[in-house]
């Protein structure tokens, strides 16, 4: 590291827990932030302020007026641009240094596999199930880890899948996609703004130690926070061996077409 980039990250470096080893591997990680939402805004400006060295954005979506109550990253001169772009010129005021790859397009199962393959940790900041459990199966494909956040009303959820470690479970031991679960907008159902301020900043904060080598955290757990009465609650998962995508005998399920996208409603 360079003088300034020592001064940059001086508080990381006093930390024990990263010092300058941790510092410089984060400087030398690939992250990729999909959906640049309400979560991905407050995942995307830590990873960025706290020297990530390549931030991959992808969101086809463009900054709606209703973004702006929420998605802190995104600006009013900013509306109707593609998110990506919104993203990327606020990184670069916070953090020049590092590297950015906005992808404003939908991408593909073999294109996500083969985004998924370059990261070394996967942010799923999205909003619906379709986009979730395509990210979940690419995770588990190439080993990459997945740190998975969602909220909705004054409620969220978090989520760490380490696939480096065998006995880790997936998304789909937890919410599969043989299920019928109701999927709820917040186009139409609300979310408390301050929430997805709180999931995306400790998706931030599960990444970052995964890439600075910190073994501690939520890898095997569920996060539940009660935004109202700011409760947090914390309970074990474990890997389902029946389970058709990390499973003994994976499968494939049909699924509607995803979306790599925060919405509208992210």
């Amino acid at each position: 590291m360079n003088d300034q980039q020592l001064l940059r990250y001086s508080r990381h470096i006093l930390l024990e827990d990263i010092g300058i080893d941790g510092q410089e591997r984060l400087l030398a990680s690939r992250a990729l932030i999909v959906g640049l939402g309400g979560l991905g805004s407050p995942a995307a400006l830590y990873l960025a302020s706290s020297g990530v060295g390549h931030l991959t954005l992808c969101d086809h979506d463009t900054v709606d007026f209703s973004n702006l109550q929420r998605q802190i990253i995104h600006r009013t001169s900013t509306v109707g641009e593609p998110k990506v772009l919104s993203a990327q010129a606020t990184l670069r005021e916070i953090n020049p240094e590092i590297e950015y790859t906005p992808l404003a397009t939908r991408v593909d199962e073999a294109q996500l596999l083969e985004l998924v393959a370059q990261a070394d940790v996967v942010l799923d900041c999205t909003d619906n199930f379709a986009t979730r459990y395509a990210i979940n199966r690419a995770c588990v494909a190439q080993r990459t880890p997945l740190v998975s956040g969602a909220a909705i009303l004054t409620h969220g959820q978090l989520s760490v899948f380490d696939f480096r470690r065998d006995d880790a479970p997936c998304y789909n031991c937890l919410f599969s996609e043989e299920s019928e679960a109701p999927e709820l907008r917040c186009a139409t159902t609300g979310v408390f703004a301050p929430l997805v301020g709180i999931i995306g900043t400790l998706q931030a904060a599960e990444a970052i130690k995964l890439l600075a080598g910190i073994d501690r955290g939520l890898s095997g757990k569920l996060l539940f926070v009660n935004a109202l009465d700011m409760n947090f609650m914390t309970s074990e998962l474990s890997k389902d061996p029946s389970c058709c995508v990390c499973g003994a005998n994976p499968r494939r399920i049909d699924t509607p077409a995803a979306s790599c996208a925060s919405g509208k409603n992210g």
